[in-house]
């Protein structure tokens, strides 16, 4: 299991220092997100600042951009950076890609982002192998590629694209095309093991592929009072979401997420934690100590990820102690 760390929002300005103490504290990768900043600039600037380490994007949003735009940027970030990129894509949701992007809203979620990568794919063909650029799809037909807007082969083309979701249907996706999946904060081992990892499978099946895509997971952690009250509110604020009820459901709190939509409906947030039991807060973080924490996390994620990143993110000079004991325990 590979262990990861999350860059936190910050300043352009800031990155360079953050890239360079995590891949020397050990991270296996460092993944940028796309909440107040643009995903892909920071990126450029850990390709700058590292030598050895991963880095990706968790995630960009896929129904923002178009085919030709994530292919450019991938492509240059993985020959800056010497194959190092990991484009990781979602799909966020309808009010968000509609009024906070101004962009359209698919009729079929799963089968715009599937062809999405076909077609980004096709754009890497081209350029690497010379490919005639012909996708022709429902949602993209794409089929001009003069020379002069092609940047041409690069040393390290297969660049590996992960997809983020939290139900089935982009689960299976990822089986038939992608090569890992993002698994969301708000999941508990019995989701991944029961609901995810078989769709999956299913879409493996689909594609007749042998090897499983990569499943990364990002960790709720409680270790004190802070992180229990912080961690809280993020369970309690994914679970009102409609379309993540099913993990709810999985467990029984169907009726607890139904009470949490109304509340965060009629703007009640702060009320919202109260409905968070603690069998809920177990159930959805790994609470433990500072000293048992690496064993707990293991021994929750054994089997099921193939690499972990903490929810928190990681920020240099707070909690060091820990990152070393994590990164160490997951690198021996």
């Amino acid at each position: 299991m590979k262990f990861d760390a999350s860059l936190p929002p910050m300043p352009l300005k800031d990155v360079p220092a953050v890239a360079k103490a995590a891949e020397q504290m050990g991270f296996a990768a460092i993944w940028t997100t796309e909440t107040q900043h643009n995903p892909f600039l920071p990126a450029a600037l850990i390709a700058e600042h590292t030598r050895e380490m991963q880095f990706g994007t968790a995630v960009a949003i896929a129904f923002a951009r178009s085919p030709a735009d994530l292919a450019y940027t991938a492509w240059d970030l993985a020959a800056a950076s010497g194959g190092r990129f990991i484009l990781g894509l979602g799909t966020q949701v309808k009010a968000h890609i509609t009024r906070r992007f101004g962009m359209p809203w698919p009729d079929s979620v799963v089968g715009k982002l599937r062809e999405e990568i076909q077609a980004i794919r096709a754009f890497w063909r081209t350029w690497q192998y010379g490919e005639k650029l012909n996708f022709r799809g429902e949602y993209y037909k794409l089929t001009l590629m003069s020379p002069f807007f092609n940047p041409g082969p690069i040393e390290h083309p297969d660049i590996p694209i992960y997809i983020a979701g939290v139900n089935t249907g982009l689960a299976r996706l990822a089986g038939e095309v992608a090569d890992g999946f993002l698994a969301h904060p708000f999941h508990s081992p019995r989701y991944l093991r029961e609901v995810l990892l078989p769709a999956i499978e299913q879409g493996m099946a689909k594609a007749e592929r042998e090897t499983r895509p990569a499943l990364q997971v990002t960790a709720f952690v409680v270790t004190d009072k802070a992180e229990e009250e912080f961690v809280r509110s993020q369970i309690a604020f994914y679970a009102s979401t409609p379309s993540y009820r099913r993990v709810m459901r999985l467990h029984g709190w169907e009726e607890t997420a139904e009470q949490l939509s109304a509340l965060a409906a009629r703007g009640k947030w702060d009320d919202m934690p109260a409905l968070i039991t603690d069998d809920m807060l177990e159930t959805f973080a790994t609470v433990a100590s500072l000293e048992d924490l690496p064993a707990a996390l293991e021994a929750r994620y054994a089997g099921l990820a193939d690499r972990l990143t903490l929810y928190t993110p990681f920020i240099p000079g707070q909690k060091d102690a820990l990152w070393r004991r994590l990164v160490a325990h997951f690198s021996s």
